[in-house]
């Protein structure tokens, strides 16, 4: 939520290039198998901005030096991957979808906005280079519109078409939370939570799911649970679901999965997502 309001920030500030530029957001791009995916993509008519959103609080410390990157809160340092790689990666990335796509000699720029206005960036070493790429959301625009001015005589680039490419090329983004967060099956609590008080022990009942506690009743509580659980997985058996929502009745759990729209696949004997179309 936090990393979600401050793109939300950044793209307040964002829309005001919209009159002059084509503005893709939540963009995921597959090449070669592997995919990539960014946060701002914006096309002008002379070059391509790529603009990663980050949200830091206190103070970000970039160590030119060392090549680090470093949060301050007050109380502790913390080190985390550097956005700048990051987004030099992502450069990269697009460079080479574009010339697989038929469009060459395109320049990218890319920036990483600081969503909060109050974090503070500090850079140990050189200044310069970070200067250039780093900056509080509000100023993402104006060095854009530089960059723009400099860029008037050069070769102009219909920025609608190559938007509308990207977009019809858009993949789903979906990352797997479970690997990233180093997080195990055996991690999770099972149980069905009330949607009443939110404990996790809802009882089933013959038709209700009932709460010890507050004695809410739902019939209908397990529909949340399982699409909860596949938030984290793309599908779930019948014995998993048993398992997750802490029931002994397979022919309770196979109508549930049918009434929440999923598919059965008999060759693996599970229940995958339906693909939003």
């Amino acid at each position: 939520m936090k990393g979600y309001m401050g793109e939300v920030k950044v793209d307040y500030y964002l829309q005001f290039l919209e009159q002059i530029t084509t503005i893709l957001q939540d963009v995921c791009l597959k090449l070669d198998g592997k995919s990539v995916q960014l946060d701002n993509i914006i096309i002008s008519q002379h070059a391509i901005y790529i603009v990663e959103v980050k949200n830091y609080s206190g103070t970000i410390i970039f160590d030119t030096t060392l090549n680090q990157f470093i949060r301050e809160d007050g109380k502790k340092e913390t080190g985390f991957s550097h956005p700048i790689t990051q987004v030099e990666l992502q450069q990269l990335k697009l460079q080479n979808w574009l010339h697989h796509n038929g469009f060459t000699n395109i320049p990218i720029y890319y920036f990483v906005a600081i969503s909060e206005p109050s974090t503070i960036i500090k850079v140990i070493g050189d200044t310069e280079p970070i200067a250039k790429v780093v900056a509080h959301g509000e100023r993402i625009p104006h060095i854009i519109l530089d960059i723009e001015k400099k860029l008037e005589n050069t070769n102009k680039i219909i920025h609608q078409k190559i938007g509308h490419m990207i977009l019809k090329k858009c993949i789903d983004f979906d990352r797997d939370i479970m690997k990233e967060h180093e997080i195990k099956r055996e991690d999770l609590v099972n149980g069905v939570k009330c949607t009443s008080c939110d404990m996790l022990a809802m009882q089933r009942t013959p038709r209700n799911w009932v709460c010890p506690k507050c004695e809410h009743k739902d019939r209908h509580a397990h529909h949340l649970a399982i699409k909860e659980y596949l938030l984290l997985y793309q599908w779930i058996t019948n014995q998993e679901c048993k398992n997750f929502l802490q029931v002994n009745s397979r022919h309770m759990v196979n109508k549930a999965l049918k009434n929440i729209n999923l598919t059965y696949e008999p060759a693996n004997k599970r229940w995958v997502k339906n693909k939003q179309k």
